[in-house]
């Protein structure tokens, strides 16, 4: 008990939430291997921390973490960066993480897709998490807000392809860059696609497998292919 409560406690102050709980049903060999990784990512951030371009309080880094343009990447305190992820943040703004912000096993953050027409970036902030295996693409500018949590596999595209002459090769027809936002406190579905020009409103819930394709207001309930409002989570009320 005493050594989940000093756990409990360095976690609080490490992210500064005198509410948080620690689960007490960990066995002491459980606790000591938690531990024991956590300290190892600590010390792989020490090195990256070198690379970046300006970093806060502990940085966890798991094993074969790739990052490209590291210069051009900011983190807030405690931020998690877990097995296999690949960052490239080559672009005009970078890539800015925020507090407590964790980006979770063999995820793709990538700023730029083609050297010729250099990205935006990407915007993550506090108290945020990227599932496992997700991609986002900040060619056309990604923004999350605070709060946001993801489930695995999300897929969040910020340029589209032109395709409008039939005669020429589209990958020769350029792009459209309208950028994608997500709000605070929005809860993002395993298996989501976001494409470009998306907005979703603070507060925001979207179902698994879900393509959105659009904008949508605040506190809005959406699922489908494509996505359509469901409900209003303040209404309460239902969309036929």
């Amino acid at each position: 008990m005493a050594v989940i409560q000093i756990i409990e406690k360095v976690i609080k102050i490490l992210k500064n939430d005198p509410m948080y709980h620690f689960e007490t049903s960990y066995s002491g060999k459980q606790l000591f291997y938690i531990s024991y990784f956590r300290a190892r990512q600590v010390l792989r951030g020490l090195f990256l921390k070198i690379k970046f371009k300006k970093t806060h309080g502990l940085l966890f880094v798991g094993k074969r973490v790739i990052t490209e343009h590291s210069y051009l990447i900011e983190t807030g305190k405690n931020t998690i960066i877990e097995d296999g992820v690949f960052i490239s943040a080559l672009s005009e703004n970078g890539i800015v993480l925020g507090n407590n912000v964790t980006i979770a096993k063999y995820s793709i953050l990538n700023s730029t897709g083609v050297i010729r027409n250099k990205g935006r970036g990407i915007q993550i902030g506090n108290n945020s998490a990227v599932g496992a295996q997700s991609y986002i693409g900040g060619q056309g500018g990604v923004e999350i807000g605070q709060n946001v949590i993801m489930g695995p596999g999300v897929k969040i595209f910020s340029e589209n392809h032109i395709f409008t002459h039939s005669d020429k090769p589209i990958r020769l027809q350029g792009e459209t860059r309208l950028g994608v936002r997500i709000g605070d406190n929005c809860w993002v579905g395993a298996n989501v696609t976001i494409v470009d020009g998306t907005n979703l409103g603070s507060g925001c819930v979207v179902a698994a497998g879900a393509v959105v394709n659009k904008s949508f207001p605040e506190n809005s309930v959406i699922a489908g292919v494509p996505a359509k409002l469901i409900k209003n989570r303040i209404e309460n009320s239902q969309v036929v």
